[in-house]
């Protein structure tokens, strides 16, 4: 989320929301003047009483866009299909690849070479949906978790701020068949190398 508030982007914050009253993320963004909003998970008795509260909360603020910043919740397919198209979410892996929990970890225990991390709509299924942007880094001799996590977290912050550019300059078109096109940005490559192992 600071990442997201930092980058300038061409877009006005509606409101920021928490399932976590204590969440730091809520005091960030009050000190930067943006509305705030904490609905407790833990009120509600089943997750479609939350996403209803949560979804009358987004609607009042006004915002085109949701986007998922580090919050934790399975959201149910009734909220996901009223976001259709506008609901966004980072994880920290290279979808489809190792969804859930502890990317790291599975990356590490799978011995890729490769890792990374997936800008993409969200869809009912979790971790799952059309891609919007990855971005890949080598898995190296003697990484553990925390340094992995390290140098994907670097991407992180670089390719969803470029993602939400894009969409709120309305360069992202999203298919019907779930294929996703971006207009006008410049095509890069880039080619990692992982030494062997010795």
């Amino acid at each position: 989320m600071e990442a997201l508030l930092k980058a300038g982007l061409p877009a006005q914050v509606c409101v920021v929301i928490s399932n976590d009253p204590a969440a730091g993320g809520l005091v960030s963004a009050k000190t930067q003047g943006l509305p705030v909003l904490a609905i407790d998970h833990k009120a509600h008795a089943t997750r479609e009483s939350f996403d209803a509260a949560l979804a009358a909360a987004i609607d009042a603020s006004g915002a085109e866009l949701v986007v998922l910043a580090g919050f934790m919740r399975v959201l149910t397919a009734g909220f996901v299909g009223r976001y259709r198209g506008r609901l966004i979410n980072i994880h920290p892996s290279l979808l489809p690849s190792f969804r859930g929990l502890h990317t790291h970890r599975q990356a590490l225990d799978a011995g890729v070479r490769i890792h990374g991390c997936t800008v993409h709509f969200v869809t009912p299924e979790l971790d799952h949906g059309p891609v919007i942007i990855q971005a890949a880094v080598p898995v190296l001799p003697g990484d553990d978790e925390d340094r992995l996590a390290a140098r994907v977290l670097a991407e992180e912050h670089r390719i969803y701020p470029q993602a939400l550019r894009w969409l709120c300059e309305d360069r992202v078109r999203l298919h019907a068949d779930g294929r996703v096109e971006i207009t006008g940005a410049a095509t890069t490559i880039t080619t990692l190398y992982s030494p062997p192992l010795q």
